[in-house]
Protein backbone atom coordinates (compact mmCIF):
# COMPACT_ATOMS: atom_id res chain seq x y z
CA UNK A 1 0.00 0.00 0.00
CA UNK A 2 1.40 3.43 -0.94
CA UNK A 3 1.68 6.49 1.25
CA UNK A 4 -1.77 7.79 2.09
CA UNK A 5 -2.28 11.50 1.74
CA UNK A 6 -2.53 13.33 5.05
CA UNK A 7 -6.26 13.45 5.69
CA UNK A 8 -8.24 13.60 8.84
CA UNK A 9 -8.46 17.25 9.67
CA UNK A 10 -8.65 20.93 9.00
CA UNK A 11 -6.52 23.42 10.93
CA UNK A 12 -6.64 27.17 10.34
CA UNK A 13 -4.92 30.09 12.01
CA UNK A 14 -5.81 33.77 11.57
CA UNK A 15 -4.11 36.96 12.72
CA UNK A 16 -6.31 40.03 12.37
CA UNK A 17 -6.30 43.44 14.06
CA UNK A 18 -3.99 42.30 16.85
CA UNK A 19 -6.04 39.16 17.52
CA UNK A 20 -4.75 35.64 16.93
CA UNK A 21 -6.85 32.47 16.74
CA UNK A 22 -6.19 28.87 15.74
CA UNK A 23 -8.88 26.28 15.33
CA UNK A 24 -9.31 22.70 14.28
CA UNK A 25 -12.00 20.13 13.87
CA UNK A 26 -12.17 16.98 15.99
CA UNK A 27 -12.29 14.20 13.43
CA UNK A 28 -9.64 11.49 13.22
CA UNK A 29 -9.94 9.28 10.15
CA UNK A 30 -8.21 6.01 9.32
CA UNK A 31 -8.80 5.26 5.67
CA UNK A 32 -12.55 5.55 5.16
CA UNK A 33 -13.40 5.09 8.84
CA UNK A 34 -13.99 7.81 11.42
CA UNK A 35 -12.03 6.69 14.49
CA UNK A 36 -12.61 9.67 16.75
CA UNK A 37 -14.97 12.66 16.73
CA UNK A 38 -13.49 15.05 19.29
CA UNK A 39 -9.70 15.05 19.05
CA UNK A 40 -7.88 18.21 20.14
CA UNK A 41 -5.32 19.21 17.53
CA UNK A 42 -4.42 22.66 18.81
CA UNK A 43 -2.25 23.80 21.72
CA UNK A 44 -0.91 26.87 23.48
CA UNK A 45 2.85 26.85 24.07
CA UNK A 46 5.55 29.02 25.63
CA UNK A 47 3.65 30.73 28.45
CA UNK A 48 0.47 30.86 26.33
CA UNK A 49 2.14 33.19 23.79
CA UNK A 50 2.25 30.76 20.86
CA UNK A 51 -0.58 28.81 19.22
CA UNK A 52 0.06 25.59 17.29
CA UNK A 53 -2.14 23.22 15.34
CA UNK A 54 -1.32 20.03 13.48
CA UNK A 55 -2.58 17.83 10.69
CA UNK A 56 -1.37 14.31 10.08
CA UNK A 57 -0.55 11.33 12.22
CA UNK A 58 -1.23 12.32 15.84
CA UNK A 59 1.74 10.50 17.36
CA UNK A 60 4.02 12.08 14.77
CA UNK A 61 2.58 15.52 15.41
CA UNK A 62 3.05 15.19 19.18
CA UNK A 63 6.70 14.24 18.66
CA UNK A 64 7.16 17.31 16.49
CA UNK A 65 5.33 19.58 18.92
CA UNK A 66 7.65 18.39 21.70
CA UNK A 67 10.67 19.23 19.53
CA UNK A 68 9.19 22.60 18.59
CA UNK A 69 8.56 23.39 22.24
CA UNK A 70 12.23 22.59 22.99
CA UNK A 71 13.29 24.96 20.21
CA UNK A 72 10.98 27.67 21.57
CA UNK A 73 12.61 27.36 24.99
CA UNK A 74 16.09 27.46 23.43
CA UNK A 75 15.30 30.54 21.35
CA UNK A 76 13.23 32.39 23.99
CA UNK A 77 9.92 32.21 22.16
CA UNK A 78 11.17 33.42 18.77
CA UNK A 79 8.88 31.36 16.57
CA UNK A 80 10.56 32.01 13.22
CA UNK A 81 13.99 30.94 14.48
CA UNK A 82 12.45 27.98 16.34
CA UNK A 83 10.50 26.92 13.23
CA UNK A 84 13.58 27.07 11.00
CA UNK A 85 15.58 25.02 13.53
CA UNK A 86 12.76 22.44 13.77
CA UNK A 87 12.47 22.24 9.98
CA UNK A 88 16.22 21.66 9.64
CA UNK A 89 16.12 18.93 12.29
CA UNK A 90 12.99 17.39 10.77
CA UNK A 91 14.58 17.24 7.32
CA UNK A 92 17.92 15.79 8.46
CA UNK A 93 17.12 13.53 11.45
CA UNK A 94 16.72 9.87 10.46
CA UNK A 95 13.80 9.30 12.87
CA UNK A 96 12.01 12.64 12.35
CA UNK A 97 12.19 12.32 8.55
CA UNK A 98 9.70 9.44 8.79
CA UNK A 99 7.09 11.59 10.55
CA UNK A 100 4.04 12.66 8.58
CA UNK A 101 2.49 15.87 9.81
CA UNK A 102 2.15 19.56 9.08
CA UNK A 103 2.20 22.21 11.79
CA UNK A 104 0.84 25.76 11.90
CA UNK A 105 2.40 28.15 14.40
CA UNK A 106 1.18 31.65 15.24
CA UNK A 107 2.06 34.39 17.66
CA UNK A 108 1.17 38.10 17.68
CA UNK A 109 3.65 38.84 14.84
CA UNK A 110 3.95 35.71 12.70
CA UNK A 111 1.88 32.98 11.05
CA UNK A 112 3.87 29.97 9.82
CA UNK A 113 3.43 26.54 8.26
CA UNK A 114 6.21 24.05 8.99
CA UNK A 115 6.61 20.90 6.90
CA UNK A 116 8.86 17.86 6.99
CA UNK A 117 10.46 18.82 3.70
CA UNK A 118 12.21 21.67 5.49
CA UNK A 119 9.75 24.35 4.45
CA UNK A 120 8.84 27.20 6.76
CA UNK A 121 6.23 29.28 4.95
CA UNK A 122 4.91 32.63 6.15
CA UNK A 123 1.95 33.80 4.04
CA UNK A 124 1.61 37.52 3.37
CA UNK A 125 -1.90 37.81 4.85
CA UNK A 126 -1.40 36.15 8.26
CA UNK A 127 -3.72 33.23 7.42
CA UNK A 128 -2.38 29.66 7.55
CA UNK A 129 -4.20 26.39 6.97
CA UNK A 130 -3.28 22.71 6.70
CA UNK A 131 -5.01 19.37 6.42
CA UNK A 132 -7.41 17.89 3.92
CA UNK A 133 -9.91 20.72 4.40
CA UNK A 134 -7.24 23.38 4.79
CA UNK A 135 -7.61 25.00 1.39
CA UNK A 136 -11.40 25.24 1.77
CA UNK A 137 -10.97 26.96 5.14
CA UNK A 138 -8.25 29.20 3.74
CA UNK A 139 -10.45 30.37 0.87
CA UNK A 140 -13.34 31.04 3.24
CA UNK A 141 -11.10 32.96 5.67
CA UNK A 142 -9.67 35.15 2.91
CA UNK A 143 -13.15 36.08 1.72
CA UNK A 144 -14.32 36.81 5.27
CA UNK A 145 -11.31 39.03 5.89
CA UNK A 146 -11.92 40.86 2.65
CA UNK A 147 -15.67 41.37 3.02
CA UNK A 148 -16.50 41.39 6.76
CA UNK A 149 -15.43 42.93 10.05
CA UNK A 150 -15.44 39.60 11.90
CA UNK A 151 -12.69 39.09 14.46
CA UNK A 152 -10.03 36.37 14.19
CA UNK A 153 -11.94 33.82 16.29
CA UNK A 154 -15.17 34.32 14.32
CA UNK A 155 -13.28 33.93 11.02
CA UNK A 156 -11.69 30.70 12.25
CA UNK A 157 -15.11 29.36 13.36
CA UNK A 158 -16.88 30.26 10.09
CA UNK A 159 -14.00 28.94 7.96
CA UNK A 160 -13.93 25.59 9.75
CA UNK A 161 -17.70 25.22 9.47
CA UNK A 162 -17.44 25.93 5.75
CA UNK A 163 -14.65 23.36 5.31
CA UNK A 164 -16.67 20.76 7.26
CA UNK A 165 -19.52 21.14 4.78
CA UNK A 166 -17.17 20.29 1.89
CA UNK A 167 -14.42 18.01 3.21
CA UNK A 168 -15.44 14.50 4.31
CA UNK A 169 -12.35 14.31 6.59
CA UNK A 170 -13.50 17.33 8.63
CA UNK A 171 -16.32 17.56 11.17
CA UNK A 172 -18.03 20.38 13.06
CA UNK A 173 -16.59 19.52 16.50
CA UNK A 174 -14.51 22.68 16.46
CA UNK A 175 -11.97 23.83 19.03
CA UNK A 176 -10.46 27.31 18.97
CA UNK A 177 -7.65 28.84 21.01
CA UNK A 178 -6.88 32.56 21.09
CA UNK A 179 -4.02 34.81 22.12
Amino acid sequence: MGMEKIHATTIIGVRRNGQVAVGGDGQVTLGATVMKQQANKIRKLYNNSVLVGFAGAAADAFSLLDRFEEKLEQHRGQIVRSAVELAKLWRTDKYLRQLEALIVVLDKEHSLVISGTGDVIEPDDGVVAVGSGGMYALAAARMLIKHTNLDAKQIVQESLESAAEICIYTNKNIRIEEL
